[in-house]
Parts: C-alpha cells; structure tokens; sequence
C-alpha cells in the first residue's frame, strides 16, 4: 500500500481525556493500520497491492498537545457558505468539552485578523457565545478575501501564543494556510495548521463534498422553481437562471436534477456555442415553438471564452469573470428580436441568497463532524492538512495535495449524463 503522508510535530506524549464518551470506549485510531483507500473499487487497479491510502480521522491515544495549556485560533477566509458557524461551533464545543481547552480565540475578518495593525480584535469563544450561531447564516468572525502578510501573521500566532489555528476556507485560504505552515517550520516553531475545507462550488479535489453545498443546492432548486413559475407565466417564456460555479458546475448540476423542469444546464466545463444552427439560440427557438416555455440555468463560470474581460484579477488572485447571466439575457432578447418572435424572459440571479442561508440539517451534521475530526488532528500534532469526507470515510489530507487543482463535473460521468438525460439538452454544442 502507498500511504499518504501527514506531517506531524512530534510524537504523543499526553494521554487523552477522551478515553471514554458517555461510557463508550473512545475509537482511537492508529495512523499506520486505520486507512481508507482512494479507490473506491479495485477496479482498473495493476497493481492492488500498491493502492494509495489516506490516513483515517478520529481520535488518537496521545496527544501532542497538553490540553489545559493549549490555546486554540480559528480564522474563517473567503466567501461566505452555508455551516460556517456551525464549524466554529463544533470546534469550540469540542475543544472546550471534550479537550478542556479553555482559551480559544476567533481571529475577525479572514487573514487580515492576523495582522496586528489592522487593529481587529480577536473574540474570545466559549461554548456559551456559541450556543445558537448555528442558527444563522454568515460566520460570527466575519470573513475577507485576499493574501496577507506571512511573517506577521505567523508574529500575530507567537504574540497570542496560538498552538493551533484552525482554517477554514476554500482553495486560495488553503495554500494561505500552507505558506503558514512552512513561515512556522522556518522559525522552528511548534504549531499545528488545521484546515476545513469550505467551498459552494464543490470543487476541492479527493473530498466527497464541501460543506455547506447541501444547502446551496437545495436554495438554488427554489430559485429553479421560481424560474419555471415564471417561464409558464407567459407567452414564450424563459427563464434564465445564474447560479455560483466558477470553474465547476455541481451547484448548477445538482439543482437542475433536483428541479426537474431545467430545459438547459450550462457549466464551465462543456463549452457552448450560441450561434448556428447546433448553438443554443437556434436550439431555444425550437424548445419554445415545441413547449411554449424553458428554463435555462447556468454556472457563473460557464461561456467564458464567448465574453470580453480585461484580464484582471480579484483580491484572491482569481480571473474576474464576465457576466454570462447578463450576456445570455441580451444575446437571447436580440435573437428573438431580430426574428420577429415574442420572448418573455426573466432573469434571476440568487447568488448572495444561496450562500448566505443557515446551513440545513444534513449540514449540520456534516459541519459538527468536520470539526471534530479537525480537533482529534490538531490535538495530535498534525499539521499542514485539512480534513474531508472520502467514500464516506473521515480522512486526513496533505494540504499541498488538494491544492493542486479543482475538481471538476466529468463530461463523461454518470452525473452529467443523468443531466443530459433529465434536459433532453444536445451533448455537445456546434
């Protein structure tokens, strides 16, 4: 077997408290025996024997850390996404309950909480002040996208005497979070970085799902619903429909099939034409002629290649996008216009309501495991890794390996051929 490396401060030299939990004995792991395979079958597999594996989360016997003299930072970076409190709450109640760790600071607005001379003040959280965060959307720390500093954040985690930081945040924060990591084994320091991985767009590589996507889809299937309510309410009607997916289309997938009444699903990683005879506006005109009404729902990040941007980027580093929500709506008025047919289109962009909602139940329980398996971690000395679902298994990740890249819809997959089936859409566009 070929197994996935965790660094790790040192070994456990503190037995846990956790031996029992509630009179059950704890399930303590052993990293070189509790491993999940990447594959999920064997088939394809050469060589069986030499399957890579990942380290199994949870509890372990010896802890690095002394719990009452550790203390604890969580910092929550990027957009915003459904669950983000309840992770901030699940990483409290563990630390203090479980641990008995009892100084754990919120560090306020993303990275730039970690920079003294912004001047934001940490919050100190206790199980008490964390309570019922749950139950709102957001994150209680606030959050900020763009790099910051290295060395004076990692001055910020020695002045406050941080031990662990937790991160949560997407694909920018994560490599963020591993610059950390190499600034504090530069120094010779002894601190663990812990990230969770949060992302809407359900696009961080060897993870089953993000947290918080759920919920998102399942706000979005409402603003499907609404698009369809409008389209049958008049005469040619389409609904036009923008959901988030930058480079990956799961939000835009999943909600077209949990909607049902999607006629067209545009996502970053099929490319479209809307010209010609096999392009989408010849391919509208024949879908309404036929039904009278369509829905079309479409990723941010799907259409690129037929916008015009200036090639500037955000304050994450990332490309800006062009608008290809509003593109679509002026390129399908002008077409039916230029033929003298009547088209009704409403266009609706949900965005900031999709990412802004309280995270559902299925999140809730999902967001409250996450946290725990980052605490078990942390506690035990790993560092520079983030923790994810794989095959439905808790799993330990090396940072550096899930920020190589973006998962991503397969063109090929059984989730975008249920989509093509469920639309009736062409599978490629000429």
């Amino acid at each position: 077997m070929q197994h996935v490396p965790i660094a790790h401060l040192g070994p456990g030299i503190y037995p846990s408290p956790i031996h029992q939990i509630g009179g059950v004995e704890a399930p303590f792991k052993q990293d070189d025996r509790d491993r999940v395979l990447y594959d999920s079958s064997l088939r394809g597999l050469e060589a069986p024997d030499r399957a890579m594996t990942f380290e199994e989360a949870g509890p372990r016997e010896q802890l690095f850390f002394d719990p009452p003299k550790t203390t604890v930072g969580i910092v929550t970076c990027g957009g915003l996404c459904p669950g983000l409190n309840d992770i901030i709450r699940g990483i409290v109640n563990q630390c203090h309950r479980q641990y008995g760790v009892t100084r754990i600071l919120g560090f306020r607005y993303g990275y730039e909480g970690l920079v003294q001379r912004y001047g934001h003040t940490p919050l100190t959280l206790r199980p008490d002040s964390v309570a019922q965060v749950h139950t709102f959307g957001g994150t209680i720390l606030g959050s900020s996208r763009g790099q910051q500093p290295i060395t004076e954040m990692v001055d910020t985690l020695e002045d406050m005497g941080i031990d662990i930081l937790f991160v949560i945040g997407g694909d920018g924060t994560l490599r963020g979070a591993s610059a950390l990591v190499a600034e504090i084994a530069r120094r010779g320091l002894r601190k663990a970085v812990v990230g969770i991985p949060k992302t809407i767009d359900n696009d961080i590589m060897f993870l089953d799902k993000s947290f918080g996507f759920e919920t998102a889809f399942a706000e979005a299937v409402n603003a499907v619903k609404c698009a369809y309510t409008e389209a049958c309410g008049a005469v040619n009607g389409v609904g036009l429909l923008k959901l988030m997916g930058r480079d990956s289309g799961f939000i835009a997938c999943f909600a077209a099939l949990a909607g049902s009444n999607v006629d067209y699903v545009l996502i970053p990683e099929v490319p479209f034409t809307l010209d010609g005879t096999g392009g989408l506006l010849e391919s509208l005109r024949y879908r309404l002629a036929k039904r009278g009404q369509a829905v079309i729902v479409v990723a941010e990040g799907a259409g690129q290649d037929l916008l015009q941007t200036d090639g500037s980027t955000d304050a994450s580093g990332n490309m800006r996008y062009g608008d290809i929500g509003l593109f679509l709506k002026d390129q399908i008025n002008g077409f039916f216009k230029s033929r003298r047919m009547e088209v009704n289109l409403k266009y609706i962009d949900p965005s900031y309501i999709v990412r802004s909602v309280p995270a559902n139940a299925q999140d809730n329980v999902y967001c409250s495991r996450l946290a725990h398996a980052a605490v078990h971690a942390a506690m035990a000395g790993k560092t520079n890794m983030l923790v994810g679902r794989w095959h439905g298994a808790f799993v330990h990740l090396p940072l550096e390996m899930v920020t190589r890249g973006r998962r991503k819809v397969d063109p090929n997959s059984e989730l975008w051929h249920a989509v093509l089936e469920s639309t009736g859409q062409p599978a490629r566009w000429s």
